[in-house]
């Protein structure tokens, strides 16, 4: 695979694991739960994120602050790792990750971070794909060969996040292996799925005059043509990961062009 050495977008894969909402309720099932019933909201408790092409995994939590529900200290670590991607990539992150930090952000008086684009695998998988369930723990035991979600715990299921409030030292060692593993789980999943995903150009993060794929290579080979209602547009396939792209240049002569007639709206 040919790559050249071309300023590149900074991807950081995040997740975040969040405190359950505490609440007084009188059934297990379909409880409409009024805001005057809750005793305790949601706050962070953990936060691990890695940048694509580092090894380094990063993690903080909340085991050691005295008051758990003041993450304002974990929150300024996740702030600043934001505001220096160009991409943030997650597993439900535009619904859940993303939103979560936002809120707490603001509930903290905290400036936004930089605008990022954002990449959701969940999203790509419900999306492009038809798969049994495209929860992480599915789609990294499908996929995935080095790094898969941790299912295999001492503290199973919602145990873990009872136990992290509970402050047990034993819980807490388990939620930092498991949070950092569900980022590692993250981009090997990325990597199956990205050729799957067009919704960003990375030729855009270079000023050089070369076609640079998601997975870093810079070999292509045409593909026939792409068509819309008034063009027609070469096409291209990335030789390394099969991603498709589309020239800008419409093919069509001017003359062509002039002569179509396409349907009302």
């Amino acid at each position: 695979m040919k790559k050249v050495n071309l300023a590149a977008p900074k991807i950081l894969f995040i997740d975040i694991e969040t405190a359950p909402i505490i609440a007084n309720v009188w059934g297990l099932w379909d409880e409409n739960v009024g805001l005057n019933q809750i005793k305790e909201d949601w706050h962070l408790l953990s936060f691990s994120a890695k940048w694509a092409g580092s090894s380094t995994v990063y993690y903080w939590d909340q085991s050691k602050e005295k008051d758990i529900t003041n993450d304002r200290g974990l929150l300024q670590h996740a702030w600043g790792l934001l505001d220096e991607a160009d991409i943030v990539v997650g597993h439900y992150s535009s619904k859940f990750d993303c939103p979560k930090l936002n809120s707490r952000f603001v509930l903290h008086g905290m400036q936004p971070p930089s605008p990022y684009k954002q990449i959701d695998t969940r999203m790509i998988a419900s999306r492009r794909f038809g798969f049994t369930s495209n929860k992480l723990e599915f789609l990294s035991d499908k996929l995935c060969t080095k790094y898969k979600k941790q299912t295999k715990r001492k503290f199973a299921g919602f145990e873990l996040w009872k136990e992290c409030v509970a402050r047990n030292h034993k819980a807490w060692r388990e939620m930092r292996k498991y949070n950092m593993y569900d980022v590692l789980a993250l981009e090997e999943l990325y990597h199956k799925l990205r050729a799957w995903d067009p919704s960003i150009n990375f030729d855009v993060y270079h000023d050089k005059l070369i076609n640079v794929c998601s997975c870093g290579s810079t070999d292509w080979v045409c593909k026939g043509f792409g068509f819309s209602t008034v063009g027609k547009y070469q096409r291209y396939k990335c030789k390394h990961c099969g991603v498709n792209r589309r020239a800008k240049e419409n093919l069509l002569t001017t003359e062509k062009r002039k002569s179509l007639r396409t349907g009302e709206a």
